[in-house]
């Protein structure tokens, strides 16, 4: 398929959020040069206000759908949900953020030109339709990740983490790209929907060995970057070390978008193999369902046993995908939108409560969390029954959709077994509430200042929206299920 170099208007607007944040996030480099540092938190609105435009830039450029660039990207409701996805969670970190790095003495452009550099990756991961794409926005999204997770420089376990986090990472990228490099051979493109029709065509040629050992090697690098067994090892020790803004991005905006990655390749690609994905898809689903929540049980590290919540999560959202159908898909989008604002807001509470030099991360360091701060001990309970999946909550819904996909599609033990997790993590979920309002506060525990504006703002936009989405979930769930069927 030929390439034009000549981009036309309306292949500049299909990719405007992707060119609006990475020159956004270049001003912003080239803007501390010229600014005092007190006057740094303008970077931060900024940057906010960046993130705010590329979303309506998306619904702009959704009102017109179709490919760009020679059909290297597509335009599509399903493309469009991912990029206010992630913008929208950046937005949230950005908030949460402010503060936490001035209260570090950190406060810099930098950081935003890097959570902007990221974001533009997340937004081309969701809009490609052809893999070498889909690798160039994995990388750009990565390398920006690598550098967060280390940001505190003078911070060993910032260290720590960026150096698990890269190692593997490129580790993973290679498995990805090899993945990539045996599909073109084997077929001889790599756009997906090419790859699709040739699979489909029995008169192709295509080796069938060849391209089964390129889905075993793309499976590697996608269950990487989604946190899923067992290639999740990562993910507890990097969040642990990493920033907690920067741990809550983490754990959704790159996430989401390698799920979007993950549900392209998948309902596009190979949908001719779904009886050889089904029971390896099935089988990481259900390992990683355990794995993070047989591990959580044992965390007194809050944001260690976040992250083995996270990979929990990740499981859930590959019963979905295991589904390989239109509702497991909608299920999955809904899931991951649902999860980004109990995530971030659980975060942001542990971003606060943490202090100075994150010195208040176990669980013992919330004990009596009711008294000390009444309203924070509050919306942390909201967010992990959320998570929990309690009624009236977004968590609810979300856990809904995706076990009632899996039912649809015959995967009834599998879906059995993922409610029967869902009971094991209401364990360490309750328990946190437990330590917050049934346990006297620690000695030593200092007096908790008021949140930050940028803190109370996120945290008003999460409980919303976790509330919103438990309530009236279609207002989610009816564009998701319309989204769905354009993987095809």
């Amino acid at each position: 398929m030929p390439v034009s170099f000549v981009p036309s208007p309306q292949e500049l607007l299909r990719f405007s959020p992707e060119i609006l944040l990475t020159l956004t996030a270049t001003a912003l480099m080239l803007a501390e040069a010229l600014m005092r540092p007190g006057s740094r938190t303008r970077l931060a609105a900024l940057a906010f206000i960046a993130l705010a435009a590329a979303i309506g830039l998306s619904a702009v450029a959704a009102s017109d759908p179709g490919p760009a660039f020679s059909s290297l990207l597509v335009v599509d409701g399903f493309s469009t949900f991912f990029r206010v996805l992630v913008c929208a969670a950046g937005m949230l970190v950005v908030l949460i953020s402010s503060n936490y790095l001035k209260r570090e003495g950190h406060d810099s452009g930098e950081y935003y030109a890097l959570v902007l550099f990221s974001i533009a990756g997340q937004c081309l991961m969701a809009s490609a339709n052809e893999l070498i794409m889909l690798f160039i926005g994995l990388e750009c999204s990565s390398i920006a990740t690598y550098v967060l997770a280390g940001y505190l420089r003078d911070d060993r376990r910032n260290n720590e983490a960026a150096l698990k986090y890269f190692l593997l990472g490129s580790f993973a990228a290679a498995f990805f790209l090899y993945g990539i490099a045996w599909l073109w051979g084997a077929a001889g493109t790599t756009y997906l929907s090419e790859i699709r029709r040739l699979l489909l065509d029995p008169q192709s040629g295509v080796n069938a060995t060849v391209v089964s050992a390129a889905a075993a090697l793309l499976l590697v690098g996608l269950a990487f970057k989604v946190s899923a067994a067992p290639f999740q090892m990562w993910a507890p020790d990097v969040y642990q070390g990493a920033p907690a803004p920067v741990a809550a991005f983490l754990s959704v905006g790159p996430k989401a978008a390698a799920f979007a990655m993950f549900l392209r390749i998948l309902m596009t690609v190979f949908v001719p193999f779904r009886d050889k994905w089904e029971p390896v898809l099935w089988a990481v689903a259900l390992a990683t369902m355990i794995i993070g929540n047989f591990a959580a049980l044992w965390q007194t590290n809050v944001k260690r046993l976040l992250a083995y919540s996270s990979v929990a999560h990740a499981g859930y959202v590959t019963v979905a995908l295991t589904a390989m159908s239109d509702a497991g898909a909608a299920a999955a989008m809904f899931y991951l939108a649902a999860y980004a604002l109990m995530n971030i807001g659980a975060f942001a509470v542990v971003t606060h409560v943490a202090g100075q030099g994150e010195r208040h991360v176990e669980l013992a360091d919330l004990a009596g969390l009711s008294r000390r701060s009444p309203a924070m001990a509050a919306v942390l309970s909201i967010f992990l029954l959320s998570l929990t999946g309690v009624p009236l909550t977004a968590g609810f819904f979300g856990k809904f959709y995706i076990f009632k996909a899996a039912l649809d599609s015959n995967l009834v033990w599998l879906a059995v077994l993922g409610l029967l997790n869902s009971a094991v993590a209401a364990y360490y979920y309750l328990r946190i509430i437990v330590v917050m309002y049934m346990q006297e506060p620690s000695q030593g525990l200092p007096e908790l200042p008021a949140a930050a504006p940028g803190v109370r703002w996120a945290l008003a936009a999460s409980v919303a929206g976790t509330f919103v989405l438990g309530v009236a979930p279609s207002l989610v769930l009816d564009y998701a299920m319309a989204s769905a069927p354009l993987l095809r």
